[in-house]
């Protein structure tokens, strides 16, 4: 909490896909255990791509999480989850309802340090709720890039792929997976089959 006013905050991690908002998610947490802060971590149900209970990097970093269902209500189940936690993490936020947003509001309203990480836009390039509300309620936002699998550029966008091609835009928005899925890819290597 902040030691003058006493009260909690938000900080949103966003990005595209592998550019390393669960490592800093991470390293956030380990500086908060070095300074004696109790956390919690929780994850959304529909991510298991690193085990049912684990919040996990493309490079095998991982960490013990509780799994809330991401759909309606299901993160109000943060809430009467934590247990007296200064610090609560919430990854992959782009896969929660936007009851997430209130979840947040609460939990540093309650004097806690929440930290909510998550990819920002669809792979057409859209903003990815609710991501775009948090960074407007957050008191600090970072926006990661990763390098472009094609040009070797910044990256910010997220390229879905199938069979290799780019994803049509009728697809489903959200489709779970990593490299086998998706590339990182910068605004002009970025494409969306149309039509």
């Amino acid at each position: 909490m902040h030691a003058i006013t006493g009260s909690g905050w938000i900080e949103v991690i966003s990005g595209s896909m592998f550019s390393g908002k669960t490592e800093e998610v991470l390293r956030r947490l380990r500086r908060a255990e070095i300074a004696g802060q109790e956390i919690a971590v929780f994850t959304p149900a529909l991510d298991d791509r690193y085990g049912e209970t684990t919040i996990g990097t493309h490079n095998g970093a991982s960490r013990t999480a509780t799994v809330v269902d991401n759909e309606g209500n299901g993160p109000w189940d943060v809430v009467d989850a934590v247990n007296g936690e200064e610090v609560v993490a919430i990854d992959e936020a782009n896969f929660f309802s936007d009851a997430l947003v209130d979840v947040c509001q609460a939990l540093a309203n309650d004097d806690r340090r929440v930290i909510v990480s998550g990819t920002d836009q669809t792979y057409r390039g859209e903003p990815f709720r609710p991501l775009p509300e948090l960074m407007a309620v957050a008191e600090y936002v970072d926006k990661f890039r990763a390098i472009c699998a094609v040009c070797g550029e910044p990256a910010a966008r997220n390229q879905r792929l199938i069979g290799g091609d780019p994803a049509h835009e009728d697809d489903p928005t959200i489709l779970v997976g990593a490299d086998e899925s998706y590339e990182a890819r910068c605004r002009d290597c970025h494409v969306v089959e149309r039509g």
